[in-house]
């Protein structure tokens, strides 16, 4: 009987992704390349199913299918998912006060959109003028160049603001016990793993296995080092293009020189012509219309990555990626399995109804302070910023998303903030008393680090070591892990100190930190 349930699963699970398939970009080239394959000498008729699928493999068309159904499978989890149980997979938020709380906190976004349009005189969106698409089209690879007064704008909201609202969040369920309420997050009644459990996800890790970052110069067999092993190894496995051993690879860390290709092939961010063609159309939709948000861009770009020594050099193709990403409708998807909704705006001189209103921007993300870092270490992976571009959105589309709404999912940034909490306090015991004597929230100290991915905090080769532990593990639960083995690493410091400013002043720079050993120290730290 359950071997029937199974067999039905399967069946159901693949006439799903076979439906969803010729949907997709790339259906209409491979289902030509079938045809073509078919209708050769390589098929015989009397042999039909072996000599395809033999055929398919010789022609690298099997691998390209077996990477768009894992593909598929990473965007849409099984049965268990990763929201709390009970919850309903491809669902909104399920938990309806943190639903409640998202669908507050994203009015509260949309007023202050609103407001800062009244103030400033402003349309959400318009044509721009002959001369300014003039303009814009003459710099469009030296936009810095571009013209434009900021002064008056503002960001909608920094990490800060988030922060303060993810802090009055309060279960219907829970009962403080001290009534002290916002000190932390307990209560929020979310499961998040133990660091036993976390132990078990990173095994490659816990288990002492050299890693690049750590163990780079060691001698390795028939290597001179670790590094010219895992080079060896990473070509292989780029030639190979089998995205699951690609996400394997990254495990153990990845020689800067491969993780371009690596991390395109984790992500299915390969260009193609149709990545071609629709990076062209996004520039035109730039060029076509002037939007309030390109300005919130410019400024976030302005107050970020200009003002960082190590991400001034690439302010030009920031704007480039950070204004087509506003328009790609592409990223709506991410909707269909997040807590959130889009915002949405009224078209000019119509009536207010739904068939009148229309998701702003396009992409239906509105930015914060500290968007663009989202962007700005892929700079150092790619020299074009095509190849940047779909990295990115991949990732944003697969990651980020999560680290600014409100969400009960395990990868969100309310989970995160728990789970940096719970490790603090279990396993930096006088760290977290420290902290709740001289009266400051731990997680306020971590939090830009935790929403930001820790990008602007960390050297840019520390931060794409890092990055790919999360590609690699399929998981955003290293960011605390790091987060807690920093302040164990600065622990004699911070417990000096008794003032969030001098905290701070403590963990401003993160630059001579080792990150993968810090990350290898606190997860094979003994268990209690």
């Amino acid at each position: 009987m359950m071997g029937d349930l199974k067999d039905k699963s399967i069946h159901f699970t693949a006439q799903t992704i076979s439906e969803e398939i010729k949907q997709m970009p790339m259906y209409k080239g491979f289902y030509n390349e079938v045809q073509k394959i078919v209708s050769s000498s390589c098929v015989s008729k009397t042999n039909f199913r072996p000599s395809l699928l033999a055929a398919m493999r010789q022609t690298g068309l099997e691998v390209e299918l077996r990477n768009t159904v894992f593909h598929w499978l990473r965007a849409h989890p099984g049965p268990k998912g990763r929201y709390p149980s009970g919850s309903v997979i491809g669902s909104k938020e399920p938990i309806s006060y943190l639903k409640k709380a998202q669908v507050q906190w994203e009015k509260r976004i949309q007023k202050s959109l609103t407001s800062m349009c009244t103030e400033l005189n402003q349309v959400l969106s318009k044509c721009r003028t002959a001369s300014d698409k003039e303009e814009m089209t003459e710099k469009w690879t030296e936009h810095s160049t571009y013209d434009i007064d900021l002064s008056q704008y503002r960001p909608v909201y920094a990490p800060k603001d988030f922060l303060d609202v993810l802090l009055w969040i309060r279960s219907p369920n829970h009962r403080s016990l001290d009534g002290e309420g916002t000190w932390d997050f307990s209560q929020i009644p979310l499961k998040v793993k133990t660091l036993s459990e976390l132990k078990s996800l990173f095994q490659e890790i816990t288990q002492g296995e050299p890693l690049l970052g750590v163990n780079s110069s060691m001698p390795a067999q028939s290597h001179a080092n670790i590094e010219a092993e895992r080079i060896n190894l990473g070509e292989k496995v780029i030639s190979g293009n089998h995205a699951p051993v690609a996400q394997e690879f990254l495990k153990r860390g990845c020689p800067k020189c491969l993780r371009g290709k690596i991390w395109a092939q984790v992500l299915g961010s390969q260009v193609k012509d149709e990545h071609l063609e629709q990076f062209e159309e996004l520039k035109q939709f730039v060029l076509q219309y002037d939007m309030i948000v390109d300005k919130l861009l410019i400024k976030d770009v302005q107050l970020t990555a200009s003002n960082d020594d190590q991400y001034f050099v690439f302010e030009d193709v920031l704007y480039q990626i950070m204004l087509c990403f506003s328009r790609d409708t592409e990223i709506l998807k991410i909707f269909n399995n997040s807590s959130s909704t889009p915002v949405t705006g009224l078209l000019k001189g119509k009536n207010g109804t739904f068939e009148n209103s229309i998701v702003f921007p396009p992409s239906g993300v509105i930015p914060f302070h500290g968007f663009t870092m989202y962007a700005t270490p892929f700079c150092y992976m790619y020299d074009d910023p095509i190849s940047l571009y779909f990295t990115f959105r991949a990732f944003y589309m697969r990651y980020w998303f999560r680290l600014h709404e409100v969400s009960s999912h395990e990868q969100g940034i309310l989970s995160l903030c728990l789970l940096f909490e719970r490790l603090l306090q279990r396993h930096e015991p006088t760290l977290w008393s420290h902290f709740k004597r001289i009266n400051i929230q731990p997680i306020k100290v971590v939090f830009k680090w935790l929403m930001r991915g820790f990008s602007g905090h960390l050297p840019p080769d520390q931060l794409l070591d890092l990055w790919d532990l999360v590609l690699g593990y399929d998981s955003l639960e290293v960011f605390p892990i790091l987060a807690v083995a920093i302040l164990s690493f600065r622990k004699d410091n911070i417990l000096d100190v008794d003032t969030i400013q001098n905290i701070e002043a403590v963990l401003a720079d993160l630059s001579s930190l080792s990150v993968i050993a810090l990350v290898q120290l606190a997860l094979m730290r003994d268990t209690i």
